[in-house]
């Protein structure tokens, strides 16, 4: 291809930071990589997001040991995307609980997600060659389901469509904390290249309305406080419109690919473009906004090939 994708030539470790956003909650960032979640009960540990493959699942276990010697038993995927559910294995854990259209999504299109994942992001697949395969729940349920960890209650909920059709968040309610996945990131740029844009506002509005003290994002650092809760909804809000809007009247009076890319950039570069992985995510996001205002409700799987045949449309 003329240019390589913004993230194959990302090859810098991150600093990883590790905050608390609740009692016995944690947020596992590492400045716009995927995030992780921990929620400590009486007597054992669920893991929010399980990273792209077990040496970087080590490094959220390194943590954990800092704060807790509990077992770690039930892992939570958001999602069903390469880089948040192949590092399951390094946890153990006996219970793996996934969206049952999640799971569905592994099925349909994980293979080439990973496929194309790989080849996107070499970085965070230092390593791969200890995966052990796709990862499948043990576990899986359609709007809610609730586990205790002792007593601590968690809810696993379907908000929405956004991010994928399939996410979920994790909501502890005694410390009102929400562990969003990518519905939610905070100056980091969402990735919209299996998004339903005319859901993701509706999606963050229902959490909203959970009046949350801390939300532990996709991507993006830790958000304590209804202040920086609000900002990270609101700026993720925006980020989605802005995206959308341009690329929606260029489709839909039949002008191409590069010029919804064109017109996109000129929306969001002055308010996005130094956030984390915007340039990767751009070409992505511009392409399948343009198939949703086109009426394509289900998005088209992306395959290494089709990623080389997008890239190169958009540098003409």
């Amino acid at each position: 291809m003329a240019k390589a994708f913004a993230s194959q030539g990302d090859m810098s470790e991150k600093n990883i930071s590790f905050t608390e956003v609740g009692e016995g909650l944690w947020a596992f960032t590492a400045e716009g990589d995927p995030n992780s979640g921990v929620i400590i009960g009486d007597d054992s540990v669920m893991i929010v997001e399980a990273q792209a493959t077990p040496r970087l699942a080590n490094k959220v276990i390194e943590k954990v040991r800092e704060v807790t010697d509990k077992p770690i038993t039930h892992v939570v995927m958001t999602h069903y995307h390469a880089v948040r559910v192949l590092g399951c294995s390094a946890f153990n854990a006996q219970t793996v609980i996934m969206g049952e259209k999640a799971r569905a999504m592994v099925v349909e299109r994980g293979q080439e997600d990973w496929d194309s994942e790989f080849q996107r992001f070499p970085r965070l697949f230092e390593g791969h060659e200890s995966i052990p395969g796709l990862t499948w729940p043990t576990t899986t349920f359609n709007d809610r389901m609730t586990v205790y960890l002792g007593k601590r209650r968690v809810d696993l909920m379907h908000l929405g469509r956004a991010h994928t059709a399939g996410d979920i968040v994790a909501y502890v309610p005694d410390a009102n904390t929400m562990f969003t996945g990518d519905i939610v990131e905070y100056h980091s740029a969402c990735y919209c290249g299996d998004g339903h844009f005319h859901d993701w506002p509706k999606t963050l509005n229902n959490i909203r309305n959970f009046d949350l003290d801390a939300i532990a994002p996709g991507r993006g650092d830790a958000l304590v406080g209804r202040e920086m809760v609000n900002a990270a909804l609101d700026s993720t809000e925006d980020f989605v419109r802005s995206t959308y809007r341009p690329a929606a009247r260029v489709a839909l009076k039949g002008g191409t690919l590069k010029e919804a890319w064109d017109a996109v950039r000129a929306e969001c570069d002055p308010k996005f473009k130094d956030y984390a992985i915007y340039e990767h995510c751009l070409p992505f996001n511009v392409a399948r906004a343009y198939d949703e205002a086109l009426d394509i409700d289900t998005p088209r799987i992306w395959t290494a090939q089709r990623d080389v045949e997008m890239w190169e449309a958009l540098q003409g």
